[in-house]
């Protein structure tokens, strides 16, 4: 081989070495599909907070949220109010009823049923669901019941896809959240229910069932005091994205432009402008490519 040609392939070696560090992308997106990603959560191990990354994963552009129970496709997430909205495709609506397991929460997952959620039980065995054993001293009929949730009930009966069965009113139980109990778990089959039904709000529109917000809603927080953390915010408001290093321990980084990491945020040193400027070793492999390139061109 001629001197030439290795010293031409050596070059072009530094090029495939060194030029893709310069268009490397942001591993953390912002946006999974049409839904903005923000901290807490991220689209893939090591972007967001890794207590909730084994629950709310990106995957070809879908936001979906697991449980013991199931994938459920999030719907929305709402910031302000820290409340991510979820749809299971087996729950009942005012459109469509059918058979279901029920819904649960892992006992350990970093999430609680938001405020709004409204559980109704669809169908369920007036003679055997625990649901309706009284017991001690308590003379309700509907132990476990919310018998301010009549309504709800009446009115969901009252639509086609479920009036068609002809089931009586009484095997229909609004099932508030409080009473999942500490596992956060609704088993059907041991309430001996054949379906439930999930609402998050009634877009003004309560007595009209077809205009519901049915899903799911369930609440998060950053952290015991929900305080967001400062190093995130640092982060963010350097075109950052939150994330942590997949060592032991899990610490904070922040996911840039540019693909790098770093544990604080994306300026890397600031100029008078407020600007952000290379790395020392961003500018020194730039410099590389642009010499390797002029003498390729020199010898050809």
């Amino acid at each position: 081989m001629k001197p030439k040609n290795s010293f031409i392939i050596l070059l072009s070696s530094l090029l495939i070495i060194f030029l893709p560090s310069l268009i490397s992308s942001q591993t953390c997106q912002k946006t999974c599909g049409k839904i903005p990603i923000k901290y807490p959560f991220g689209t893939g191990p090591g972007c967001g907070d890794p207590r909730f990354q084994p629950y709310v994963t990106c995957s070809q552009q879908q936001l979906t949220f697991s449980t013991h129970t199931g994938c459920y496709t999030v719907t929305s997430i709402d910031y302000n109010t820290q409340v991510i909205y979820i749809s299971d495709p087996t729950m009942s609506t005012c459109s469509c009823t059918q058979p279901s397991k029920g819904f649960g929460l892992d006992w350990d997952a970093p999430f609680s049923f938001s405020d709004d959620t409204v559980f109704a039980l669809l169908d369920c065995s007036t003679t055997s669901s625990p649901i309706y054993r009284a017991g001690g001293g308590n003379n309700s009929t509907f132990p476990m019941c919310d018998s301010q949730g009549a309504s709800i009930c009446s009115l969901l009966y009252s639509c086609e896809a479920i009036s068609r069965l002809s089931l009586p009113i009484s095997t229909c139980c609004v099932y508030t959240p409080v009473d999942l109990g500490p596992s956060f778990d609704m088993n059907l089959e041991k309430l001996q229910c054949t379906s439930y039904s999930a609402l998050v709000g009634f877009n003004s529109q309560e007595t009209n069932p077809e205009g519901w917000k049915y899903g799911i809603g369930l609440k998060y927080k950053f952290n015991f005091n929900n305080d967001y953390p400062e190093l995130c915010a640092s982060c963010e408001k350097s075109n950052g994205v939150c994330g942590y290093n997949n060592g032991p321990y899990k610490s904070f980084a922040c996911n840039c432009p540019d693909g790098l990491n770093t544990t604080t945020d994306c300026f890397y040193g600031q100029s008078w402008s407020h600007g952000s400027t290379f790395l020392p070793w961003k500018t020194g492999t730039l410099s590389i490519v642009f010499l390797t390139f002029f003498i390729l061109l020199a010898l050809m």
